[in-house]
């Protein structure tokens, strides 16, 4: 604001000017006037010094104004942002305790069952899926605290493995057939941010794939970064624009037929939009339509593997 109602001011100058400068010309000094013609006379060097003088004040002036403007306009949203912080710094907070006990809980479950036995399989997923939530909740205060690791590296094999089993008891009860392709990188993020993407695209194409469709997870690497995409077989994107899909509480409308909307959760994408970000990638809605959805989440190689490939065709089917 302060540089726009600058460029107005200056732009107020060079008129008045170029002006000036316009009475200066031969023409306009042997004008001719009658003897009843009022003659007002200026000293141009005089005049132009007083144009300028004023037009720095008004300068000055109109930036102290736009700014002090600017900033309270903006206060409200700088504080709605410090109470969303502290609200995630709260809220992760308090579940340590509880996610402690469960943890505490889910190994006397193991200690009690025999090995070797579904009951025992069970006991040690819930218990990975005890200390994954952990590392959630550790990932939510350092990002409220505005901490970040530099030097965080994720494995893309070892996430692949965890959300497609994350997933699996998700796509087998929607009849939902899930196909993940594996990949071999080493991505400049940490292994729970990478989780959370994953989990959180999978599970939206599931939630959107009609009953006995199929979600497909692919990668490939682009240059000196590596490029994740989740295809569905749902209705696509309807009631809204796709690039509004990964903004908060964004809605959209029923298809009509049966299906839930892409946008019916609004919470899920915004965050794997904010992970992506702050690594320095991106997500987009690639392609969207009657037969599918197609996300695609780019994040950086930490460090580039010439052996990585993308791999269509067998995968971690569930």
């Amino acid at each position: 604001m302060a540089v726009v109602s600058a460029a107005l001011v200056f732009a107020v100058i060079i008129l008045v000017v170029v002006y000036v400068l316009w009475q200066l010309t031969p023409a306009q000094q042997l004008e001719r006037h009658g003897p009843e013609d009022v003659h007002v006379y200026l000293d141009t060097f005089d005049l132009l010094i007083a144009v300028l003088v004023v037009g720095t004040a008004a300068v000055v002036l109109a930036g102290a104004a736009t700014w002090l403007i600017a900033g309270r306009a903006v206060r409200p949203l700088a504080e709605a942002y410090r109470l969303q912080r502290t609200f995630v710094a709260d809220a992760s907070h308090e579940l340590r305790t509880p996610l402690t006990v469960l943890s505490a809980r889910a190994q006397q479950l193991q200690a009690m069952l025999p090995a070797a036995t579904s009951e025992r399989a069970v006991a040690d997923a819930l218990r990975e899926d005890t200390r994954a939530l952990a590392d959630v909740v550790e990932d939510l205060l350092a990002t409220a605290a505005g901490r970040s690791d530099e030097r965080a590296e994720a494995p893309l094999d070892r996430a692949l493995v965890g959300a497609a089993d994350d997933m699996a008891v998700l796509a087998r009860d929607r009849s939902v057939h899930l196909v993940v392709t594996p990949g071999q990188a080493l991505l400049r993020v940490t292994p729970t941010q990478l989780r959370r993407c994953l989990v959180a695209l999978i599970d939206n194409a599931i939630g959107h794939s009609p009953t006995g469709g199929a979600v497909w997870v692919e990668n490939e690497v682009v240059g000196d970064r590596i490029v994740i995409r989740v295809r569905d077989e749902g209705a696509g994107v309807t009631g809204i624009a796709p690039r509004r899909v990964f903004d908060r509480f964004a809605h959209g409308i029923p298809t009509g037929s049966g299906q839930p909307s892409r946008t019916s959760n609004g919470i899920g994408l915004a965050l794997v939009r904010d992970i992506a970000v702050r690594a320095g990638g991106d997500v987009i809605v690639e392609r969207t339509g009657k037969t599918g959805t197609v996300f695609a989440l780019t994040l950086p190689l930490a460090r580039h593997n010439p052996k990585t490939r993308r791999r269509v065709g067998r995968g971690l089917g569930a």
